[in-house]
């Protein structure tokens, strides 16, 4: 007996021991059913079984689930923000199977309790593997190096960053590299040089924010900090990952570390992909987001970048904020948009309809290399037998009118909101289990 799935249903997670997909279209162009069952896909190709769910695929495109290295959930201390439950079940209807929660938490997720902690809360919630950012520095200050190796060994965090301060020390910022080689870690930077761009930095240095009267942000206070951690990468031999990429002299230098060796990998967000600088000019503080948005010139950087693999991947930088602490004036509103519904839809939008990424380029830059940098075994794998059933269902001629209020996530600071934007993610399976479903299928 199949069960019948209405529109934004979001499923019960225990609800179905097995799920017939009918007439998937795979990212080679080929059709077929999937099986998932106990975990995994148990089998692909025509299919006449008895699933407890059966779902019509038929004109949709089925990816490995997509993983998110930037998240901020909140949890614990922000709940009125956001909550690991709140911002697992956004993921989900934005096709994710994999976040990664960052370590700004209130207390900073800089011990191994901490780091357990937050992948218990993800357990809990059980919509997407929520996986602890353990913080470099204890409280994020900079000076002394949080517990690397116990957060490693004891809740298996892989990736390490101060996100929303910069490791400006460089001293620090070798040694952090230097120890999380051992167990093959990585270093995380939020490129900002504090000398360059402080603290009330908010707005692209240049015309603009000389009109508007708001402190710059130049893009040299990016691109200087991460061509010093480049070669303190080479020095050491270790893994550096470049937290959102918003300079087009960034990716200059994104270029010659890689063309020598140097193991470093960088993330764009989806709102430096597709907004520019000029959004500032009403002054709205929705728009105000660390790094700043840049003018088109960096945009059409970026997305070249990310076509040729010069930025390996689109991590979302979620970053929810109640309405307290966005309704103020421009500079002092808190900095942060969400992400993680529209993110695969911006991506549709810029880089598919732009002709710079097929399909398959896609699950690549928000699926499999995300998945290979945290080192989650589980995700980001092909749609193949045996392989689990982490994975997006995906419409990829449907749009929609983005709504703030229509939103999983606990707070409604989105940039998107009136803009017509793609809006594939039709339904998402986390080890099987379907977590979030949109659309009349059966």
């Amino acid at each position: 007996m199949t069960t019948t799935q209405h529109p934004s249903q979001t499923a019960d997670p225990t609800a179905a021991t097995t799920t017939l997909i009918r007439g998937a279209r795979l990212p080679d162009g080929s059709s077929a059913d999937l099986l998932l069952a106990g975990g995994i896909i148990t089998a692909m190709g025509p299919q006449d079984t008895g699933a407890d769910r059966t779902i019509d695929a038929d004109g949709l495109l089925v990816l490995p689930g997509l993983v998110d290295l930037h998240t901020h959930l909140r949890e614990p201390g922000r709940e009125d923000s956001e909550t690991v439950a709140t911002g697992s079940a956004a993921a989900a209807r934005g096709g994710f199977t994999a976040v990664l929660a960052m370590a700004n938490t209130e207390p900073v997720t800089d011990t191994a309790e901490a780091a357990l902690h937050i992948a218990a809360l993800g357990r809990a919630a059980g919509l997407v593997e929520v996986q602890p950012v353990g913080a470099v520095t204890r409280g994020l200050a900079g000076t002394e190096l949080a517990e690397l190796g116990l957060m490693a060994r004891a809740a298996g965090v892989t990736i390490f960053s101060d996100d929303g301060f910069c490791v400006s020390d460089a001293r620090v910022m070798r040694r952090a590299l230097e120890y999380v080689r051992a167990f093959d870690g990585v270093v995380a930077q939020h490129a900002q040089d504090p000398d360059l761009a402080g603290e009330d930095a908010c707005c692209h240095e240049g015309d603009l924010s000389g009109r508007l009267g708001l402190p710059g942000w130049p893009d040299v206070a990016e691109e200087t900090i991460v061509a010093r951690d480049v070669t303190l990468a080479r020095h050491t031999g270790s893994r550096l990952h470049v937290c959102h990429v918003s300079s087009a002299g960034t990716v200059d230098v994104l270029r010659w570390a890689k063309a020598r060796g140097i193991q470093v990998t960088a993330e764009v967000a989806p709102h430096h992909l597709l907004l520019t600088t000029d959004r500032l000019s009403t002054y709205d503080p929705t728009f105000k987001v660390s790094p700043p948005l840049r003018p088109q010139e960096h945009v059409n950087a970026l997305r070249e970048a990310l076509a040729d693999g010069t930025i390996d991947v689109v991590a979302t930088d979620h970053a929810p904020h109640a309405l307290h602490d966005k309704e103020h004036s421009f500079v002092d509103a808190r900095p942060g948009m969400v992400g993680l519904e529209q993110a695969l839809g911006v991506v549709a939008e810029v880089m598919v309809g732009g002709g710079l990424l097929d399909w398959t380029g896609v699950a690549r830059v928000l699926s499999s290399r995300p998945a290979e940098i945290a080192r989650l075994s589980g995700q980001g794998r092909p749609v193949a037998v045996g392989e689990p059933a982490n994975l997006v269902l995906v419409d990829p001629s449907r749009r929609h009118t983005v709504e703030r209020t229509d939103t999983a996530s606990r707070s409604v600071n989105n940039p998107y909101h009136g803009m017509e934007l793609p809006d594939p993610v039709v339904a998402t399976f986390f080890g099987g289990r379907q977590t979030y479903f949109s659309g009349d299928r059966a």
